[in-house]
């Protein structure tokens, strides 16, 4: 099996109006999660490409769809993170319209990656979110990050404690990916799963 290469990665636009999103029909894998859950440092791991989306020691800051166009072949997407508790009402609500708006009216989205710190036991925000996607029929996989921050036992017992509570309520779970953005672990195997998708 060849091993996925990102031969380029370059930003392209950012906007919270998902009619203004590229037109070219290109498929698009989209990162989501929790505040201060990794994604930034996710996507640039994934890409190879150190500051591509930027990483900020203040969670929350991805406001904006941010589309990365991918060896001119699929779009990353970094969706604005969800429950961060420090915004006003009215920019929570906001932003809760601009990803489900994303989410659920953009056709060429073609699989949601939602990320889950492996550190935490289940969180009711994102479990509920998990099952709104169900509920709305969205294509998703989970991705735990963060995973250097644990022995490969606690990370193991999290990760099946996660998979346990998820089986109380859904018949089959969605690929599992486990990543950490420090020593690139999991890179190959959710670049691997994006190209068998793209039947590359």
């Amino acid at each position: 099996m060849n091993k996925p290469v990102i031969k380029s990665a370059e930003f392209v636009i950012s906007n919270s109006d998902v009619r203004k999103c590229p037109q070219d029909g290109k498929p698009e894998y989209a990162f989501i999660g929790r505040s201060n859950v990794g994604k930034s440092s996710l996507i640039n791991m994934l890409t190879g490409r150190r500051k591509l989306a930027m990483t900020s020691a203040t969670p929350g800051k991805t406001l904006l769809i941010n589309h990365f166009i991918i060896n001119d072949e699929w779009y990353l997407v970094d969706l604005p993170g969800y429950g961060y508790a420090k915004r006003s009402k009215s920019q929570s609500e906001k932003l809760q319209e601009i990803i489900s708006s994303y989410i659920l009216d953009r056709e060429q989205m073609t699989l949601l990656f939602v990320l889950i710190d492996c550190r935490h036991e289940p969180q009711k925000i994102d479990l509920e979110f998990i099952t709104w996607l169900g509920e709305n029929g969205v294509p998703f996989s989970i991705i735990f990050t963060k995973a250097d921050k644990l022995t490969k036992t606690a990370l193991a017992s999290n990760v099946a404690a996660y998979k346990k509570r998820l089986l109380e309520e859904w018949e089959e779970l969605p690929p599992v990916f486990i990543t950490s953005s420090e020593s690139a672990v999991g890179r190959d195997e959710v670049l691997q799963y994006i190209s068998e998708i793209n039947g590359m």
